[in-house]
């Protein structure tokens, strides 16, 4: 009878051990994971439980809580504040085969502490009855004078433009960077809080043109389908394509449940859970080989810039935040 016992109460606790809830610490809206999370657990049995909040506070919970935090995953949106996590010793390196496969190899962590689920595209949005046709280039374009007192931008304390302009240093070198940077400073009607306030002031007649994130446009549209507003990709004849980020996520070094974490992950790079994680944000798929949603495709299909890795968007951080101090870009 003990023998018996001892050799399946290992087997129990193998089995208990992979059905301990998942548990993600993430920057991403509630309603935009909770179905996901839900039809995780449909799928495979595994309970997803989440506690949300600002990436920076989450940074500093996980730091504060330790070896008693309860996080297994963190979650968050850019690859600057991936690659911070990372850089702060939280985030275990992983091998796997099926994330490897499924995340294009710039769009995921060199050393495999983080990875990318869903992409974003930071593109120009433009007002038609303001701009014409063949007017529109590429990023460094609007630092031409023809933009004077025609385009808005958002801060630059967000880190989307720390990493667009991250991007520019890496593809241009920094000196070139700073000359666009500058010339879109020169060029500026209005710095907004978000992409929103951008996109509300390109289609008011503000300004003409607009740099933001694709889904903030989407959301836009969905409510308000008869704004002035259209999408251009800029870069896109022998250049380096548009600026595409991520939201991803990464397991934490102390994490107890690593093993369920990591099939969290490969499952929400999947093509099954991929066509619902990418397209409830108006997001595109991590992998083009997955289907991406109707509203994202009728916006046209662009190049994106695969020569940039996007660990690189935190490690020249530093220099993006710094340019844009040297020109004066609030």
């Amino acid at each position: 009878m003990f023998k018996y016992m001892a050799l399946i109460l290992p087997i129990i606790f193998s089995i208990n051990t992979l059905a301990k809830d998942v548990v993600v610490y993430t920057s991403r809206k509630e309603h935009l994971i909770k179905d996901i999370f839900k039809q995780y657990t449909k799928e495979t049995g595994i309970n997803v439980s989440y506690k949300t909040g600002k990436a920076a506070a989450l940074i500093q919970s996980i730091k504060a809580e330790g070896d008693k935090s309860p996080a297994d995953i963190f979650m968050t949106v850019d690859a600057g504040n991936l690659w911070f996590a990372g850089k702060e010793g939280l985030l275990e390196s992983i091998s796997s085969k099926e994330l490897k496969q499924n995340i294009p190899f710039n769009l995921r962590d060199e050393k495999g502490r983080w990875f990318g689920l869903s992409v974003r595209a930071r593109t120009i949005a433009y007002n038609p009855e303001k701009v014409k046709e063949g007017e529109l280039t590429t990023y460094e374009g609007l630092a031409d004078s023809k933009w004077k007192g025609r385009l808005c931008l958002r801060t630059s304390k967000k880190v989307y433009n720390q990493s667009l302009v991250a991007m520019l240093i890496s593809e241009l070198g920094a000196k070139k960077a700073k000359e666009v940077v500058k010339g879109w400073v020169k060029n500026t009607v209005e710095i907004f809080p978000n992409d929103t306030a951008v996109l509300k002031a390109v289609a008011a007649g503000q300004c003409d043109v607009g740099i933001v994130n694709t889904y903030y446009f989407g959301r836009l549209k969905k409510k308000s389908p008869e704004l002035s507003l259209k999408l251009f990709w800029p870069n896109q004849n022998n250049s380096y394509g548009v600026h595409v980020n991520v939201s991803g996520a990464g397991v934490l070094k102390t994490s107890d449940n690593k093993k369920a974490a990591k099939k969290l992950l490969e499952w929400l790079a999947s093509r099954n859970a991929q066509e619902s994680f990418a397209q409830v944000n108006m997001e595109y798929p991590i992998n083009s080989r997955y289907p991406e949603s109707e509203i994202t495709k009728s916006w046209g299909s662009f190049k994106p810039n695969k020569s940039f890795n996007l660990s690189s968007a935190g490690k020249l951080q530093k220099d993006a935040i710094k340019l844009m101090r040297e020109v004066d870009y609030k």
